[in-house]
Order: structure tokens, then C-alpha cells, then sequence
């Protein structure tokens, strides 16, 4: 099982070389689900409306066939779940994505954060820990959360 782990993250989450070019964008898509699939996990109930959004944000942005966006949702669970720390998927990103990028990666976080209608103090806690890891200033961290506050929200306010 253990090699089976090694070679899913050197296939898909070791920096790509230039040989191999065509799969950077999948490692980057799959780096990017599986920080999504962290932060919805976090208050360690992965919910419907979580995971819908999740679906609906992979399809969205990064303009894959149904197929191949189920294969990435697959793998990007799988990697959230398996992985031991984030620096593997914040490393591949913060090397390849600018930080409007990155930035447009916390917003969909924080819709992922709020999807089910609450905010929780280990939401939060991860929240912050990938702002830093992101390389995010605390004014644009900030600003992508408050654009994506629900209005009518009953959530803490952290």
C-alpha cells in the first residue's frame, strides 16, 4: 500500500519536468482538488453540498470532459485523505500559479467553507494555515472571505 502511496505522488504531485509537460496541468488541477477536498473535510464531516460544490468547481474551472473531471475528484479525494501534510499540493501550486491564481484557488475554498451554511473553528484553522503555506497576503485572504460570506449566514465569526 505504502508504494502504491509513493508512486500516486510521484505520478501526479512531483514537480513536472520538461519532459513531461502534458500532465502539469492534471498535477496542478489535482493539487488544487485535493486542497478544496482538505478544506471540506476539515470539520471532518464532508457533506452533500460540500461535495457538490467541489464537483461543480472542477467542472467549471478547469474545463475537463465528465470523465476525466470524475477521475480527478477521485484521485484529489484520495490524495486529501492519504496526504500527511499540504506542502506537496501548495508547493506544486505556489511553483506554477501567480498569485491571482492562487488567490481565485482561496475563494473557492472559502465557497467550499461556507457550502454548508456554518463556519468551524478547524475551517478556520486551515483556512489561515494555507493562506501562509499560499503565500497569500492577509488583505486579500481576508477580502476572498468576505466575498464569499453568505449574507444571511448563522456562522461563526472567526
Amino acid at each position: 500500500m505504502i508504494e502504491g502511496l509513493q508512486r500516486f505522488f510521484n505520478t501526479y504531485l512531483v514537480s513536472p519536468t520538461e519532459s513531461d509537460e502534458t500532465e502539469a496541468p492534471m498535477r496542478l488541477n489535482l493539487a488544487a482538488a485535493a486542497l478544496l477536498f482538505e478544506v471540506a473535510r476539515s470539520d471532518y464531516d464532508l457533506d452533500s453540498e460540500e461535495q457538490a460544490l467541489i464537483e461543480s468547481l472542477v467542472n467549471q474551472q478547469f474545463g475537463l470532459d465528465q470523465s476525466s473531471a470524475s477521475t480527478l475528484l477521485q484521485l484529489a479525494e484520495s490524495a486529501a485523505r492519504e496526504a500527511t501534510d499540504l506542502h506537496g499540493f501548495t508547493a506544486l501550486i505556489n511553483a506554477n500559479w501567480s498569485l491571482d491564481e492562487r488567490e481565485k484557488l482561496v475563494e473557492w475554498m472559502w465557497r467550499v467553507v461556507y457550502a454548508d451554511g456554518r463556519l468551524d473553528d478547524h475551517e478556520v484553522h486551515l483556512m489561515r494555515k494555507i493562506q501562509r503555506l499560499l503565500h497569500i497576503p492577509h488583505r486579500r485572504f481576508i477580502a476572498t472571505k468576505l466575498r464569499n460570506k453568505p449574507a444571511d449566514s448563522t456562522t461563526l465569526d472567526h
